[in-house]
C-alpha cells in the first residue's frame, strides 16, 4: 500500500500547487483565479500531500508492498 500512499501525494501536491497558482492568479482563466479561497485550500492539500509522501518515504517506512 505504500505505492498508493506515493501516488496519492503526488497527485495531491500537483492538484494543490494548481489551485495555489490559480487562486494567487498565476495562472489565469478560471473561476478560481484570484481567489483567496483557492489560495488556502491549494495550501492545504499540497501540504496533506506533502506529510503523505514524508510518510511514505521517509526513514521509518515499510520497505515494500
Amino acid at each position: 500500500m505504500r505505492w498508493t500512499r506515493i501516488v496519492m501525494g503526488v497527485i495531491m501536491v500537483i492538484a494543490g500547487g494548481i489551485w495555489f497558482l490559480q487562486g494567487i492568479g498565476l495562472l489565469a482563466g478560471s473561476f478560481m483565479s484570484h481567489n483567496l479561497v483557492w489560495v488556502v485550500i491549494g495550501a492545504f492539500v499540497a501540504l496533506a500531500g506533502v506529510i503523505l509522501l514524508r510518510e511514505a518515504l521517509g526513514p521509518g517506512a515499510r520497505r515494500g508492498g
